[in-house]
């Protein structure tokens, strides 16, 4: 039975927590102390990193997520350690010295290593041999070594120990079983795996044409410590696959004596006695046994972790950056879901992303209307008074491209073409068919929703992605692989993150959107729409706590994030805490000015000091955050629009030369480099050394998803679909000198492409062909 820790014993283990974490997040413990206490109470990371800033000493997002997540694994542990302590306790067993080793464990893996003695286990050889009265036998041999173990083993031959071998054999038994419980032993044997063991893979005899994906791998040995995320994740793939075995081990020549040594020094057997080598081929038989095999799982195991945990940063960086893209504004958009034999789609949406109108052309095969889809388009652009065009990236979008193009040019003088863009179609087709489509477009054919949401990305890729799940964009590697609850969250963490920095408008917003900021989810963001729908825009802030199921503390964490826009108070509009309008409407008052007048004017404050504003509930950091927003209320975070313009003539991959300088867009990041559509249904890669002409060590220093960038083709393998880039500006053609990893990624449609462009059309399981080292799954591409 496990007794619940006194107060100030449970006060120590807090303690704790918040010290650990407080060196992790570079943080002081009160800091720690105080942002944990407002989780707890159930506040949001948005909300304590946006608005108390006083109370945690400016923790931001980053800190607070890595807190949050710390502060779960770290009580997990302190729960798992007083469990471990109870059990031991109840059988009688627990000592002080074991009492202080299992308190002074820094991690789980060091828990369970002091725990294996104690933990309930099936029968074993070990067990079986205790019952034969074979642990004595072991004694005599560590006691007596220069006695031969043949002689001492003859007196426990019975009726079940048939014979001398058999009483040294479960002697043995016993002793591997006591070694590989010896949580020192154990420590010290994997400090010196996770230092000398090398990760090595090697081709199943015949399987070398189907896993031509993973040809990298066919003969392949590297350390376990040094091993990049996705080369690990491609092992692990190729052998999940059974196209390769793998293996975690140290040097044969060298590592494999060394670990035997250790376990042999560990038994003292120095000698040279007939028992110190007994005792010393017992240690070769437990490494071989036991040890090896427990540690290359324990191996696997923290390999695996390492490399998710790599890949989902990467995820969730590339997210955030498409999340947070340049959006084209507020302006009617035509959108195009290309097709060749289905014909393309296509949807009229209005300013507000309102669909105004839908309809399919068929300029190509079989049909070949195109003066007929050229009059459909032209009517459609003057009729709406069309300004963008967004034209998916898909199968036929070159194509459809071209069209838009000859269409643009039969306009009249008089009207004023629309800016074309090529938008990515990722996760489209998955948004199409969802149920949230069928409640948002029933009356709407299922391709023509894909039309409409390639529009409105184009408008405001954050407000048309977040209803798409995360993992369906296709911005991260091997996302099949890692683990899915960990993506899932870190995904959704950014998504939240993202959405609450840019601010929602709570009169236009869908309830998908509304259901990513703080304090709402989505019961009360459908509540919100429904109240909107039955009893028109919201007139204020306040008249949200109207909402049925909408309380002061939903309230409190979400109405910062809000927006209304010619609402009753100006406040409203801005990103200032209705908490905090008493403060604000202090300052405007001493700049002499009202509320309308002085929203927007940056000089009508500079005048006035922050240090003159603060009060007892509201410090310094919120006050400059409140004279900020004074001076830009509503600003949004988000970059400058801007598109990336490809080459004429160059369409295809076959179109290609080294030392062509073009202009595409970043598409992916990873550790080893950016991925860029340079208009040719193919990714190029920019190596991590081709990325400056200086150092770089991590490529988001550089580049992030959406930048618009010009490269050199250095090198173009037209059969296995590989581009090598630069941009570099000593670039040669040929100079690429980076490792495998310096080619193309899967096949991906774009052309010319606005900034929040990810990339594919659907969340399928990522392609792996024709890649190489580099990435065998890097992006959901397909359409």
């Amino acid at each position: 039975m496990e007794l619940p820790l006194t107060k100030p014993a449970a006060q120590a283990v807090e303690d704790r927590i918040f010290r650990r974490i407080s060196e992790d997040i570079s943080a002081s413990s009160q800091q720690v102390k105080s942002a944990v206490a407002l989780l707890d109470e159930g506040a949001t990371v948005p909300f304590v990193a946006r608005y108390r800033k006083e109370v945690t000493g400016g923790l931001d997002d980053i800190q607070l997520r890595t807190l949050a997540d710390r502060l779960t694994y770290l009580r997990d542990m302190e729960a798992r350690r007083d469990t471990i302590l109870n059990s031991i306790k109840d059988q009688g067993k627990l000592t002080d010295d074991l009492a202080r080793a299992i308190a002074g464990a820094d991690n789980k893996a060091t828990l369970e290593d002091i725990y294996l003695p104690y933990k309930p286990k099936r029968r074993t050889k070990a067990m079986i041999a205790r019952e034969n009265g074979l642990e004595p036998l072991l004694r005599a041999i560590q006691e007596n070594r220069a006695a031969e173990p043949e002689d001492l083993a003859a007196s426990y031959v019975t009726e079940t120990v048939a014979t001398v071998k058999d009483a040294l054999n479960g002697a043995r038994d016993i002793l591997t079983e006591e070694l590989s419980e010896n949580a020192d032993l154990l420590g010290r044997l994997r400090d010196f795996m996770q230092r000398e063991a090398f990760i090595s893979s090697r081709v199943i005899e015949g399987k070398e044409k189907d896993g031509a994906k993973f040809s990298d791998y066919f003969a392949h040995r590297e350390k376990w410590a040094d091993i990049a995320a996705h080369r690990a994740l491609a092992i692990l793939r190729a052998a999940k696959e059974e196209v390769v075995v793998m293996e975690i081990a140290p040097d044969a020549e060298e590592g494999v004596p060394r670990a035997i040594s250790m376990v042999a020094a560990h038994l003292d057997t120095s000698g040279d006695t007939p028992g110190d080598k007994w005792l010393r081929t017992v240690a070769g038989w437990a490494w071989r046994i036991k040890f090896s095999m427990s540690l290359y799982v324990d191996l696997l195991s923290d390999l695996r972790q390492r490399a998710h945990e790599e890949a989902i940063l990467v995820f969730s960086r590339n997210l955030k950056d498409l999340l947070l893209a340049a959006p084209a504004g507020r302006r009617a958009t035509l959108g195009l879901d290309p097709g060749i034999r289905t014909g393309v789609k296509v949807a009229v949406i209005d300013d507000t992303g309102k669909v105004l109108d839908t309809a399919t052309i068929y300029p190509f095969q079989p049909r070949m209307d195109v003066r007929g889809s050229e009059a459909k388009l032209l009517e459609l652009i003057t009729k709406h008074g069309i300004e963008l065009i967004a034209v998916g990236n898909g199968t036929g979008s070159r194509e459809t491209e071209k069209l838009v193009a000859e269409t643009l040019k039969l306009l009249p003088k008089s009207v004023k073409a629309p800016m074309k863009v090529v938008v990515s179609e990722a996760g489209a087709s998955v948004y199409s068919a969802s149920e949230l489509a069928s409640e948002e477009f029933p009356d709407l054919d299922v391709s023509l929703r894909g039309a409409v949401s390639i529009a409105r990305r184009l408008q405001d890729p954050l407000a048309e992605l977040v209803k798409i799940t995360p993992e369906s964009i296709g911005v991260g590697q091997y996302q099949h692989d890692v683990d899915q609850r960990r993506l899932g969250n870190a995904l959704e963490a950014v998504v939240e993150d993202a959405v609450n920095a840019v601010g929602v408008d709570l009169n236009t917003a869908s309830a998908p959107l509304l259901a990513q900021v703080a304090g709402l989810g989505r019961s009360l963001a459908g509540a919100i729409v429904f109240h909107r729908d039955m009893h028109g825009a919201f007139p204020s802030r306040k008249s949200l706590l109207k909402v049925s199921g909408l309380g002061p503390k939903a309230f409190e964490q979400a109405a910062g994030f809000l927006r209304i826009r010619d609402g009753e108070e100006p406040l409203d509009a801005s990103s200032v805490h209705p908490e905090a309008y008493d403060v604000a409407q202090k300052i405007v008052t001493a700049s002499g000015r009202n509320m309308a007048d002085i929203m927007g004017q940056s000089h009508a404050l500079k005048t006035l000091k922050p240090e003159n504003f603060v009060t007892d509930n509201f410090g310094l950091p919120t006050v400059r955050d409140i004279f900020t927003e004074l001076e830009k209320p509503g600003r949004d975070p988000r970059p400058e629009f801007k598109t990336a313009t490809f080459t004429d003539g160059v369409e295809t991959i076959t179109d290609l030369k080294p030392g062509m300088r073009l202009e595409g867009t970043v598409t992916n990041v990873a550790a080893f480099g950016a991925f860029v559509d340079i208009g040719v249904h193919q990714d190029g890669l920019v190596h991590i050394s081709q990325l400056a002409d200086r150092f770089v060590k991590d490529p988001h220093e550089v580049v992030k998803a959406g930048d618009v960038v010009r490269v050199m083709v250095t090198e173009v393998e037209v059969p296995r679909k590989r581009i090598a880039l630069s941009m570099r500006k000593d670039a040669k053609p040929g100079g690429n000198d980076g490792p495998k990893e310096r080619n193309s990624g899967p096949r991906n449609q774009g052309r010319q492409k606005h900034q929040s462009s990810p990339r594919g059309k659907s969340g399928g399981k990522p392609q792996t062909g024709g890649f190489g080292d580099a990435l065998l799954s890097a992006m959901n591409k397909k359409k």
